[in-house]
């Protein structure tokens, strides 16, 4: 099923900000070069190497803690082939390692059982010390961080004479641990971010965010640590399954412009019963102190879309009139003035670079690939040829693991599946393919939302010449011997259950359409909600009051019902979860790609997607859609685990609501 959004391509309209009204810093001065957005098939493909992440270096150890410092800078980095200009990308890096600072970031490596703690500085400013602003348009007029606004205003939806333009001032960050089990002052709310400790601020401006001041004393109170301005110190038990993780921003309202602009990075966790013995798999990943350059066989690919302009800088849309609506805008309309549904790049990036070039020897590698993709879902396939349609599958993609570590068992595949959000922990056999051999991953996925179906049957496949093509591989002889165990003779570890549940909640997801009678003004926000007994759909806003507050220790089934059209990656933090049903009702088995447990799933339009979770940590979480631009206008919800108590008279309302309380 092919959904009825319009594809969005950069060229075709780049749009410029909404006109008049309030714009709260005087924006860059753009060149000429600066504004013509850049026809991909100028960007030269396989010239360059794939990079493959560094490890993060850790500042010293506090007992058995293992303690970083990591900032947020702006700098510029080769995104394009060598060729071309340089792109200025945000990234985080080590502070007492000024070299480490990059896009994607490096990768921190823990071990199952040995505690994590990071200070996370918000150092986007100048050299003179004052603030720089986003790289791309910041629409005021969503609900969002809002520091304007001041402490009575912040994390609000503003209101607004005339149409504004972009926000322009400093920019609030909060980083999330993707698929951390973190107490709630570390899960990075949305509504605890912080602003850099600029010297020029506006003294009118709220520095932080509605939640900051209350978890920051949580924090401090159980570990001892002071979070100093523009900073957060999070605190990961990594008491997990070993697997794949990753870091981005999740600033209230900004997220998409700010991991778009650079801000995520690996976090694998390894050790304990859930992981296998040092050479069964494909090894190793870069270890600190280690080279550029050192032979890897275990490589995390974070896969994204991006576009361009002339000039190298990034292209993101800063117009509605991007998506084919010219105006009027918020207040004269209900229309967002800056804010898409959705985003497309034209240009596919692996590990930071456009179309790299992997060079592999004759042996098996564990490739943990990461959609990154604000919007895009991926079907990644290796196939011989890069641009035949359909393309034939010249080698298996075996995935032993997901969001939560590894599956019960190694499942084949012709093509993987990917969500925004989504890791996929797969084993690829090169060991048998000739020397010389040129393979490509290609992306089947639309350049659009998808539905349901098959690409080439249900709805065009990507452009064969671009977003289609992901990166080669090159064969060469194997330099020593491979003694990890071939994927289909795999025993994977132990695969634990969750038992039965004792509650089910009836969720939905909805979009609003705009009253303007125009269908490329449509939808003016998504959203998520309940359920009435009467089986009415009930949207919620993020400002409205919790409706899921699970016990503390409960196992409960999530029903997510799929209003719209198209599938949405819904992602639940705290938790890692099992699907236990799909269809119109939700009662036809998982597929294969959903045996292990996830903290993203896709729910598919028009049916329901049940998940099942136990949720062993009290206190304040989000769970929203994973397609950065509908979590950034509604999309997203706040949820609660609180403790059980016995019900007083005339009050039946959770008395503790467990912050501060320890795992």
């Amino acid at each position: 099923m092919f959904t009825r959004r319009q594809v969005l391509r950069v060229g075709a309209a780049a749009g410029a900000a909404a006109g008049g009204g309030l714009t709260l810093f005087p924006a860059r001065a753009l060149g000429a070069a600066r504004l013509r957005p850049m026809d991909p098939a100028r960007i030269p493909k396989y010239v360059e190497e794939l990079l493959i992440p560094l490890a993060m270096p850790p500042v010293g150890r506090r007992g058995d803690i293992t303690e970083y410092r990591i900032g947020v800078r702006q700098f510029r980095q080769q995104v394009l082939p060598r060729s071309m200009p340089r792109t200025t990308v945000w990234g985080y890096g080590s502070t007492a390692h000024p070299g480490t600072f990059s896009y994607p970031a490096h990768t921190i490596n823990a071990r199952v059982g040995r505690p994590v703690r990071v200070t996370w500085i918000n150092q986007l400013m100048d050299s003179r010390g004052d603030f720089l602003p986003s790289l791309e348009a910041v629409d005021p007029t969503l609900h969002w961080a809002n520091p304007p606004g001041g402490a009575a205003r912040r994390d609000s939806t503003p209101v607004f004479s005339s149409t504004p333009g972009p926000y322009r001032g400093p920019v609030p960050i909060v980083t999330h641990l993707h698929g951390g089990h973190t107490l709630q002052d570390s899960d990075g709310y949305p509504e605890a971010w912080y602003l850099p400790a600029a010297r020029n601020i506006p003294r009118e401006y709220a520095r932080v965010g509605s939640f900051y001041d209350r978890f920051r004393a949580e924090s401090e109170q159980r570990f001892g640590v002071r979070w100093r301005p523009g900073s957060a110190t999070f605190h990961y038990g990594n008491d997990q399954r070993a697997t794949t993780l990753w870091y981005h921003d999740h600033a209230l309202g900004m997220t998409r412009t700010n991991v778009y602009s650079g801000l995520a990075g690996f976090y694998l966790l390894r050790g304990g019963p859930s992981d296998l013995p040092d050479g069964v798999l494909p090894g190793p990943t870069p270890g600190v102190g280690d080279p550029r350059g050192k032979r890897c066989f275990d490589i995390p690919i974070v896969i994204q879309d991006r576009s361009f302009y002339a000039d190298g800088s990034l292209f993101y849309p800063n117009s509605r009139s991007f998506a084919g609506y010219p105006g009027p805008y918020i207040p004269a309309t209900d229309v967002p003035p800056i804010w898409n549904p959705e985003f497309f790049g034209n240009a596919m990036v692996a590990n930071g670079r456009t179309w790299p070039v992997l060079p592999v020897e004759q042996r098996r590698y564990r490739l943990r690939f990461l959609n990154g993709c604000n919007s895009r879902f991926l079907i990644l396939k290796i196939a011989a040829d890069p641009v035949a349609r359909p393309a034939r599958a010249a080698l298996s993609i075996w995935q032993i693991g997901s969001d939560g570590g590894f599956l019960p068992k190694p499942v084949r595949f012709e093509q993987l599946r990917i969500a925004p959000g989504n890791r996929c922990d797969t084993v690829i056999d090169f060991s048998k393919v000739p020397v010389g051999t040129e393979l490509w991953l290609i992306n089947e996925g639309p350049d659009t939302t998808i539905g349901r179906g098959a690409p080439g049957v249900d709805f065009p496949p990507a452009n064969p010449q671009t977003t289609g093509q992901v990166l080669k591989f090159v064969v060469r002889p194997r330099s020593g011997p491979d003694r990890s165990v071939p994927p289909d003779q795999l025993r994977l570890p132990p695969f634990p259950s969750l038992g039965a549940a004792a509650n089910t909640r009836r969720l939905v997801l909805t979009e609003e359409m705009s009253t303007v009678s125009n269908p490329t003004a449509s939808p003016i926000r998504t959203l998520l909600g309940t359920i009435s007994a009467s089986d009415t759909a009930v949207p919620r806003m993020w400002g409205d009051p919790v409706t899921e507050s699970p016990i503390l220790g409960a196992t409960e089934i999530w029903a997510l019902r799929n209003d719209t059209v198209e599938a949405h990656p819904i992602h639940l933090h705290q938790v890692q979860f099992q699907v236990v049903g799909r269809g119109p009702d939700g009662t036809a088995p998982p597929g294969p790609g959903d045996t292990g447990y996830l903290d993203t799933v896709t729910a598919l339009p028009r049916q329901t997607t049940r998940i099942k979770a136990r949720f062993d940590i009290p206190g304040r979480f989000v769970w929203h859609c994973h397609m950065l631009e509908h979590e950034d206008n509604e999309m997203m919800r706040p949820y609660e685990v609180v403790r059980r108590r016995k019900p007083t008279k005339g009050d039946s309302r959770p008395k503790d609501r467990g912050h501060g309380a320890k795992h």
